[in-house]
């Protein structure tokens, strides 16, 4: 499956540029419109644009890789956890959810994380730019801890995992050192790190009842990376671990670098009373 490249993106960012400057010199609120759009989006691309470079650098080192990965199952068996195995047994027995399965994995992410930072932008824009950056800090935070390598489950073959992309397709990887992503880079989930900027975001910025059936999105993205081998349980936990990292750093910067309110306290409207005396006994004026 193809996604833009980093070329593609870079080129999107500068052409978004330089309409948020055309858009710059018009007066009216649609032209503030589209240049606040536009910087949102050329800087978004920017993101992306690193983001692919990184990933793809290195895609074939896998040193130490599988070593962590069984640590990563050591890890989950002494803490009960269930197998992602049982979990991909389940769908391959019931065939029909293989290809759900992995057709959400490949494809979900990426339109699901767009059209809510477009919902966010156009309905709520007060709380954009904390969740924008909530994200902007955990696909960092992703992007340094994938230097640490580690293998999905599908690559312990010796435990039963299998691809079930290869399986029913579509797959986004292919053989090692090809494809549009990193294959040594499972931990953390950014498919499950993406997924929770959506329903956690959706849920804290609308007033909708309907807004707590988008925890969906970040259930089913747990579950569909795990069954498809290409997540550990773990992977997920720690991505939604660095997003909340990510909102608390996003607070408490704007706290500290946010003016101190000065609120002064209303004025009362005085009374002055002058008394006047006189030597029989005068009477008082009162001026407001």
């Amino acid at each position: 499956m193809k996604w833009p490249t980093w070329e593609h993106a870079a080129i999107a960012a500068v052409i978004s540029g330089l309409l948020a400057l055309a858009a710059r010199r018009g007066r009216t609120g649609r032209a503030r419109f589209v240049e606040q759009a536009s910087i949102e989006f050329a800087l978004l691309s920017a993101l992306y644009a690193v983001w692919r470079v990184a990933r793809k650098l290195p895609l074939a080192q896998d040193e130490g890789a599988i070593e962590r990965a069984r640590q990563i199952v050591d890890v989950q068996n002494a803490l009960h956890f269930p197998t992602e195995l049982s979990l991909q047994q389940f769908v391959l027995r019931h065939d029909w959810l293989g290809w759900p399965t992995t057709l959400y994995y490949a494809t979900l992410h990426v339109p699901a994380l767009l059209a809510f930072l477009v919902w966010l932008f156009v309905r709520h824009r007060e709380h954009y730019a904390h969740w924008r950056n909530g994200l902007a800090i955990l696909t960092a935070a992703c992007l340094v801890i994938r230097f640490v390598r580690v293998a999905p489950p599908r690559f312990l073959v010796d435990l039963g995992y299998e691809d079930l992309s290869e399986i029913y397709g579509p797959s986004i990887y292919g053989p090692v050192g090809t494809g549009v992503s990193d294959q040594f880079a499972a931990m953390p989930s950014i498919h499950v790190g993406w997924a929770a900027v959506v329903s956690f975001g959706i849920v804290a910025v609308s007033t909708s009842r309907w807004r707590w059936l988008f925890m969906l999105h970040v259930v089913i993205t747990m579950i569909v990376v795990s069954a498809s081998g290409n997540h550990w349980w773990l992977d997920g936990i720690v991505a939604i671990a660095l997003l909340w990292a990510g909102l608390a750093i996003d607070t408490a910067v704007r706290r500290r670098v946010a003016p101190a309110e000065i609120v002064e306290p209303p004025v009362e409207p005085v009374a002055l009373t002058v008394q006047s005396s006189t030597s029989s006994g005068g009477d008082g004026s009162t001026i407001s």
